[in-house]
Formats: C-alpha cells, sequence, structure tokens
C-alpha cells in the first residue's frame, strides 16, 4: 500500500512539474507576443505564483518521494537510470532557478512599463530572451527524465 501511495505522489509530482512547465511557457509566450506590458504583467505575476505554489513544492517533493519509493522497492541509487534521472534533475534545476528570477523582473519590468504607460524597454527583451532560450535544455531535461522512468533501461555507470 506504501509503495502504491509514493508512486502515485511521484508520478503526481512528475506530472505537475511538467504540465507547469509547459502551461508556463505557453502562456508566457502567448502574453509576450502582444508586447502588451499590462497583459505581460497580470500574466507574467500569475506564473511567478503558480512556480512558487505548484513547481517548488512539486521540485522539493518529488526528490523525497522517488528516494523513499527507491530505498522500499530496493533499488540503489546509484542505478544508472536512477544516476541519470538524477543528474537530469540537477540539471534542470540549474536552469529553473534562474527562470524563477528572470520571471519575477520580467514581471516587474511589465508592471513599471504598464503603470508609466511606456513600452516595454529592451531589458525585458533580453531578459524574455534568457528565459526562452533555458526554456529548452530544461524542457528537454525533463522529458528524458520521464523517459527514464518509465523504460528503466540499464546504463553502466562510468
Amino acid at each position: 500500500m506504501l509503495e502504491q501511495l509514493l508512486l502515485l505522489a511521484h508520478v503526481i509530482g512528475a506530472t505537475v512539474l511538467f504540465g507547469t512547465g509547459a502551461g508556463i511557457a505557453f502562456f508566457m509566450v502567448l502574453a509576450h507576443r502582444t508586447r502588451d506590458p499590462k497583459l505581460i504583467a497580470h500574466v507574467a505575476g500569475t506564473v511567478v505564483v503558480a512556480d512558487t505554489l505548484f513547481t517548488a513544492t512539486a521540485a522539493i517533493l518529488q526528490p523525497m518521494t522517488g528516494y523513499l519509493l527507491a530505498k522500499l522497492i530496493g533499488w540503489d541509487l546509484a542505478e544508472g537510470w536512477i544516476a541519470l534521472s538524477l543528474a537530469l534533475y540537477v540539471f534542470t534545476g540549474l536552469f529553473w532557478l534562474p527562470v524563477v528570477a528572470i520571471q519575477i523582473r520580467m514581471r516587474n519590468l511589465a508592471r513599471d512599463a504598464a503603470a508609466a504607460r511606456t513600452e516595454l524597454p529592451a531589458a525585458y527583451f533580453r531578459l524574455y530572451r534568457v528565459w526562452f532560450a533555458f526554456g529548452f535544455p530544461a524542457f528537454f531535461a525533463v522529458v528524458a527524465i520521464l523517459w527514464l522512468m518509465i523504460n528503466k533501461p540499464t546504463i553502466a555507470l562510468l
């Protein structure tokens, strides 16, 4: 029973991480395309809240449920697919953490532009390009982690 509950929690966590990330990216891109500071400020504000409530919570709980599940089943954390999943998880975090700060700065720049009734500043567009570029490696790393967890391939460690 405990194994099924941990597996369910782990799958829900993975779903939240993937789904929230994809949803945030989708809505941020659509808002950005309007170039409307007021709309971007609103969407970016919602994105910051969603990242805090959902992504951060799942990101903290995911390794916990994974660790407990692996120990309960008897998997060695040094097993190839698990070790690679953990490395990709850290890799994803290295891209996600700056993105959170970038989203906050983008939101603030859009709020300032909306309040002043001006166009978005050049700094916003520079941040957006970094935000957009950081999304790709993180997204594909999460897809790879999901694939590893589903398939559990034999991977020889060096």
